[in-house]
């Protein structure tokens, strides 16, 4: 039997999101998927669910949501305190919820990026093979005020479960490792030492599709043709401005593209605030 989660409080930028949509960038479809993966995987390895299983995704704000069946969820992500009916839990662990419950998340101290698990997975629609949200693919975008979101009903909580210590999965560290992207070698040497010695700051205008970084790095290259971008793709626009995009990304771009961070560090910048500090560090193959 079927079962809902109704969303009380939207929160800043809710919505349901799995691995993304793998195979579909020839025809210009983004991959999309949870912003930071390894704490997408980690919700779901908590909870002995098939690695692909949709989840809520917040952004920075937490939604509130009420639950009307009985269920098991995990959360993960941006370190925060649960409240179910008001009672403290911790994170990174199953976490048994009766029908009726509120799940209030409280005190985002670590990360912008937030997992609410749910044993089987939301039910959410699929388009293209996948459940992650994408305006013009999902019918929804994010998910608002009193929206509701079908569960699979699940009563058959043990507790014995294992849980994982939040310490173990959250790294704090600025650096942020890069491989040399196609047009690295275009870069003079100092341009080169500029950008793997400059402390680079992570802009306010951050989102799903990339993460611009301040303090420019002066260049003449050339224009060139649209080429192939990824998640992870650093581009250097012709002002200077580095822009690293993420896993709402278009499948294509006109901006030399210097760097690709490793699947680590896309998870890594994903959880960085506005005004925090990277450095980039390049690594080899």
């Amino acid at each position: 039997m079927n079962n809902i989660v109704e969303i009380i409080k939207q929160g800043l930028y809710t919505t349901i999101q799995d691995l993304g949509r793998l195979g579909f960038g020839k025809f210009g479809v983004p991959k999309s998927g949870a912003m930071d993966q390894r704490s997408f995987l980690l919700a779901n390895a908590v909870l002995n669910n098939d690695k692909n299983c949709a989840v809520i995704e917040w952004i920075l704000v937490p939604p509130i949501l009420k639950f009307h069946g009985d269920t098991v969820i995990s959360i993960t992500g941006a370190v925060c305190i649960p409240y179910l009916d008001d009672v403290r839990y911790k994170m990174n662990r199953q976490l048994f919820v009766k029908k009726g419950s509120v799940l209030k998340l409280k005190k985002v101290k670590n990360g912008m990026i937030g997992f609410v698990g749910i044993k089987y997975g939301f039910d959410a629609e699929v388009k293209l093979e996948s459940k992650s949200y994408y305006p013009n693919i999902t019918s929804h975008y994010r998910l608002l005020k009193n929206d509701v979101i079908p569960y699979r009903n699940y009563s058959s909580f043990k507790h014995h479960f294992s849980s994982v210590s939040s310490t173990v999965f959250w790294d704090n560290s600025k650096t942020i490792k890069a491989f040399k992207g196609p047009e690295y070698e275009l870069l003079s040497e100092a341009q080169k030492d500029q950008l793997l010695n400059t402390d680079f700051i992570v802009s306010r205008d951050r989102n799903r599709m990339a993460i611009p970084l301040e303090r420019l790095l002066v260049n003449d290259l050339p224009s060139m043709l649209t080429s192939p971008v990824l998640p992870g793709t650093v581009q250097l626009t012709t002002s200077g401005k580095l822009i690293v995009l993420m896993r709402d990304c278009q499948t294509t771009g006109g901006y030399p593209r210097v760097l690709q961070l490793t699947q680590e560090s896309i998870n890594i910048i994903a959880q960085k605030r506005p005004n925090e500090e990277i450095q980039l560090k390049l690594v080899s193959f």
